[in-house]
């Protein structure tokens, strides 16, 4: 069984990245807003696994995740579930690279999904997801490789969603 404490420490370790190497302002906007979505949702998962409910710390994260129900619907960012299955089927070598999160919130074929604000990886399943595939969820997101790929004018990942929005508008 796992305890507070256990998630506590994927928090903190989650805390402990830095993105002080990296100008996100030249990120492809809509993969920015993802990354920083999905984070939130990590964040707010793991709160709610570690603090009360209505502690202050998971307060303040659900009015963020409740403001980007209304961002996600702006602009490219609608495009973005489709570019995900889209990847899956055009390219599963670039798809299978993807943070194992957006392998499956994305994939209509997966379960995963969130729900109030939580991530649930198996909606059958009584069980919390353990403090590991939390550590490789983040793990993931902070890889280098995939931070570069973030990149607007070099990124592969940024140049892929640019030719799906290109095609997909």
């Amino acid at each position: 069984m796992n305890s507070d404490r256990d998630y506590i420490l994927v928090l903190e370790h989650l805390y402990e990245k830095s993105l002080v190497l990296h100008d996100t302002s030249l990120w492809n906007p809509v993969l920015h807003f993802y990354f920083v979505d999905s984070l939130a949702h990590i964040d707010y998962t793991l709160g709610i696994l570690s603090y009360t409910y209505q502690s202050p710390k998971n307060i303040m994260a659900a009015e963020y995740l409740r403001w980007r129900i209304d961002e996600e619907k702006k602009g490219d960012r609608t495009l973005f579930p489709g570019f995900i299955a889209w990847l899956k089927e055009h390219d599963p070598d670039k798809f299978a690279r993807l943070p194992s999160l957006w392998q499956r919130i994305y994939d209509s074929s997966d379960k995963a999904s969130y729900r109030s604000f939580r991530i649930v990886l198996d909606p059958d399943s009584g069980n919390p997801i353990t403090p590991h595939i939390f550590f490789q969820m983040i793990e993931e997101f902070f890889h280098p490789e995939f931070l570069k790929s973030l990149y607007l004018d070099d990124g592969s990942l940024a140049r892929l969603f640019s030719e799906f929005t290109g095609t997909h508008s």
